[in-house]
């Protein structure tokens, strides 16, 4: 079974969305780092059982980047969960694997970023066919030699995390072909939700 590495918060302002979270759980998320080249930088959050929240944004810092940011940044009005990755040990292997069950997850290609004290995480993912919203089946990533990000952040507790999707067949189908057990529900439109923090007064993220 796949498991959650981490869920993206995407948002038009970084700084705003970082506060706010922080705020509303009591726990602080903590600088990433950069993506070069990509116009963005994040701040992670720890969720447990090795998986975190990613809250990704523009990164003032650098030039506008030649691609659109990841995620529908650039066309965001306010913060939304965006998508989410499941980890596997041998990348090339899930993709083929999930090809066999009818799924084509894209090709895994390689990634890096800066961490603000100078090291370079380096990871391998796949970018799913473009979505016009919310990514509802996830991106695959291996990590591969680099040092798991989670394993250094504070922690909230992740309540649960569900996909709502139009047509819940051909996504209940692509989720099983990844190997990914997660709840699917009817609903008018694309969408993660995420309930994370103290159970009795969970914020809920969509």
């Amino acid at each position: 079974m796949s498991e959650l590495d981490h869920v993206v918060l995407a948002t038009p302002d970084l700084a705003a969305t970082v506060e706010t979270v922080g705020r509303l759980l009591g726990v602080k998320p903590v600088a990433g780092g950069v993506h070069p080249g990509r116009g963005t930088r994040n701040f992670l959050l720890g969720l447990g059982s090795g998986a975190y929240l990613e809250i990704i944004g523009p990164d003032t810092e650098q030039p506008e980047p030649e691609l659109p940011r990841p995620f529908g940044i650039d066309k965001l009005t306010e913060a939304r969960l965006a998508g989410w990755l499941v980890r596997v040990d041998d990348i090339d292997a899930a993709v083929a694997a999930a090809r066999a069950a009818g799924y084509h997850p894209g090709e895994p290609s390689p990634l890096s970023r800066a961490t603000p004290d100078g090291r370079v995480l380096k990871w391998r993912l796949t970018f799913p066919l473009p979505s016009q919203g919310t990514q509802v089946v996830p991106a695959l990533i291996d990590w591969g030699d680099t040092d798991h990000p989670a394993g250094e952040l504070p922690e909230v507790s992740l309540l649960g995390l569900e996909v709502v999707h139009p047509d819940i067949e051909p996504v209940t189908a692509q989720l099983r072909a990844l190997d990914v057990d997660v709840t699917v529900r009817a609903g008018n439109r694309a969408a993660l939700i995420a309930r994370i923090g103290d159970p009795d007064d969970p914020i809920i993220l969509f």
